[in-house]
């Protein structure tokens, strides 16, 4: 795997560094060699923040922990990728686009059982969407209470979704074809 490690708010070190490195590289035998994990080290407000994506044809697969001491969140977060991958393995499988990214063991693994739920949706919602500039989609956002919303951007002509931050401000989601 190839490992991008950066640090936001902080300069991570080469302990650090090489800490992050040994606990992902247990990943490995998930991935091929040319799969990238990009792992995004931060400090806020007393919280430090681990952030890992690894980016795949047709999806991604992201987490995000936070504790009071990085390595902990180092470690808490290889987990976390980890139970994700094993848990949600057939799925990722079965979308044929992912399958050059993954390593041929982790193709040909038994099936465990690992008390997978079912993905039920419990309730549907149609509504007219008009068009608007993603300032009137936040308005409108904030109205409803949500924090999320999904709207007909006028200025692209495509379905967009805006939704709150964490850190209070907004962001937009749109759609590359």
């Amino acid at each position: 795997m190839k490992y991008i490690i950066t640090g936001r708010n902080m300069d991570v070190t080469d302990e650090l560094r090489a800490y992050a490195e040994k606990r992902f590289s247990k990943l490995e035998s998930y991935f091929n060699d040319d799969t990238e994990i990009h792992v995004t080290l931060s400090k806020t407000r007393g919280d430090e923040r681990v952030e890992v994506t690894i980016p795949m044809k047709g999806t991604t697969i992201r987490a995000e922990e936070a504790s009071s001491d990085m390595y902990q969140t180092i470690d808490l977060l290889q987990d976390v990728v980890e139970r994700q991958l094993r848990r949600n393995r057939k799925k990722l499988i079965d979308r044929k686009q992912n399958t050059p990214s993954f390593s041929s063991i982790f193709l040909e693994e038994e099936d465990q059982d690992l008390d997978e739920e079912p993905i039920r949706i419990v309730r549907s919602k149609r509504f007219e969407m008009k068009p608007m500039d993603p300032t009137e989609a936040c308005f409108q956002m904030e109205m409803s209470g949500h924090n999320f919303y999904v709207f007909y951007n006028a200025e692209t002509d495509q379905v967009s979704v805006v939704y709150k931050r964490n850190d209070g401000n907004y962001g937009l989601i749109e759609p590359e074809v």
